[in-house]
């Protein structure tokens, strides 16, 4: 598939094996793998930044690093970033420094991820 053309989409979300707590991470990263794969299925170039809660990012310069990779389209800021308001608002303003340009959506679980960047672009085809 060329994808050269399609829309470019970065989805900043949590690594749910490097969030502290006794959950289990697997449906999530499940999650995540289905959206991951709809962007595939739609032919929609998505690269996603998943940082960990744990202590082992600085999350502020791999969210940076990975808004300054590419011009993006649209970038999507997932539900578990939105649940912790100092981490939210961080991404928020990193996304307008480094991608003023890009629109901003946000998904409700981790498998609509794909459903949440195309209301805000031009799917290809």
């Amino acid at each position: 598939m060329d994808t050269t053309a399609a829309p470019r989409v970065l989805v900043i979300g949590l690594d749910p094996y490097r969030v502290p707590g006794p959950w289990d991470p697997k449906p999530v990263a499940d999650g995540i793998e289905v959206g991951r794969a709809r962007f595939v299925e739609h032919g929609v170039r998505a690269d996603f930044c998943l940082v960990g809660l744990d202590g082992s990012d600085d999350v502020e310069a791999v969210v940076a690093t990975a808004l300054c990779a590419q011009p993006w389209k649209c970038v999507v800021i997932g539900g578990g970033v939105r649940n912790q308001p100092e981490l939210f608002e961080l991404v928020v303003n990193l996304v307008r420094r480094h991608a003023p340009d890009a629109a901003i959506a946000f998904n409700a679980t981790p498998a609509d991820t794909f459903d949440a960047a195309a209301r805000w672009i031009d799917l290809p085809g």
